[in-house]
């Protein structure tokens, strides 16, 4: 059995990761999935939060948003809407996206969109996890 397979991670804006690894943690959006080589294909829905992979013995560490996980064979190829990586990340920016996201729901109001501020809070909160583990 191989050691290490593809890891592939883009945004319709570009591809920040395409390289061997031997191990990957996906956020889906029930929870989160190891993979190891020889993972069994599947079709999965990412979610908002931290995934990280080790690649030449080192983890490594991005924030994503949304989009599609694919596993098949010795290729993992993670197709979001957003993501950054841990040292592109302004950590003081997301710092304040999260107050913000917790003041307005901590004070509703009629017009809130709850499901967004949910959203935003979760977004902010995955930034500042990848910052933290860099």
């Amino acid at each position: 059995m191989a050691e290490t397979f593809e890891l592939e991670v883009a945004t319709p804006e570009r591809q920040l990761v395409r390289q061997q690894v031997s191990e990957a943690e996906i956020p889906l959006a029930n929870g989160y999935i190891g993979v190891l080589p020889g993972h069994a294909p599947l079709l999965g829905e990412v979610g908002t939060g931290d995934l990280s992979y080790v690649a030449e013995g080192r983890r490594r560490h991005m924030a994503v948003d949304g989009g599609w996980v694919e596993i098949q064979g010795d290729h993992v190829r993670v197709l979001v809407d957003r993501a950054e990586r841990a040292d592109e990340i302004d950590v003081a920016r997301a710092e304040e996206a999260r107050r913000r996201a917790l003041d307005r729901l901590s004070r509703p109001t009629a017009d809130l969109d709850v499901a967004r501020a949910l959203s935003a809070l979760r977004r902010a909160q995955a930034r500042l996890d990848a910052a933290s583990r860099k």
